[in-house]
């Protein structure tokens, strides 16, 4: 049954291996298990946010949490939309598109984590790609933004095969210290879509008035 009063819980990306879709509660707490054993190698920060050195049971809820809080302020002149990303049946982590005045800028910003034992198996790039193509062929987006620090090899990697290119760095505190990440910017100009591999996308035509559009 499709849902009204929350029509992006009917909207699906679904790729040659994966299904991106907002999670349910049930799914939720699956992805909120799979953020508890660990996003990435023991003494990295890949993340402003500290949230990955939390106890496992605080990095399970921050998980939750925060997308309790994306549902609830969501607004057409900012938002955040997190999708569960599954492999199969098993979810692998959570991957974010998010824009602030998106009707007036049509710039979005993108953000990810994955379940460290599915990392270096092209499931990032495949599902940056997928809300990629939401963005630019469903959207109309003119532009994407990502931040990465600048050690963050995987990520970097992830960013430049998808054609995004330098855009200036921004400086942060993490820890007590300073850090510095690139600014990468992909235009719709250099967006390249796959057409034998673009994500079939459903559920898409009641929720376009909430993204303003």
């Amino acid at each position: 049954m499709s849902n009204k009063y929350w029509p992006l819980a009917d909207l699906k990306l679904t790729t040659e291996r994966l299904e991106l879709r907002v999670p349910n509660e049930e799914e939720l707490v699956a992805l909120a298990e799979i953020a508890a054993k660990g996003v990435h190698e023991p003494g990295q920060k890949p993340f402003l946010t500290p949230w990955t050195d939390l106890p496992a049971n605080k990095r399970a809820l921050y998980v939750m949490q925060q997308h309790w809080g994306r549902r609830s302020t969501w607004r057409i002149e900012s938002w955040a939309l997190e999708f569960g990303v599954f492999l199969g049946s098993q979810p692998v982590g959570i991957a974010t598109l998010k824009a602030q005045n998106f009707a007036v800028l049509r710039e979005v910003k993108t953000e990810s984590w994955l379940g460290l034992e599915f990392h270096r198996q092209g499931i990032g790039t495949e599902a940056r790609k997928a809300i990629l193509t939401l963005a630019f062929e469903e959207l109309g987006a003119d532009s994407a933004l990502t931040e990465v620090f600048q050690d963050n090899a995987g990520s970097q990697g992830v960013s430049r095969r998808l054609g995004y290119v330098h855009d200036g760095i921004s400086r942060d505190v993490l820890d007590g210290h300073v850090v510095i990440s690139d600014r990468l910017r992909l235009d719709s100009s250099n967006w390249i879509p796959e057409a034998e591999t673009a994500p079939v996308i459903s559920g898409l035509n009641q929720a376009r008035p909430w993204f303003g559009i």
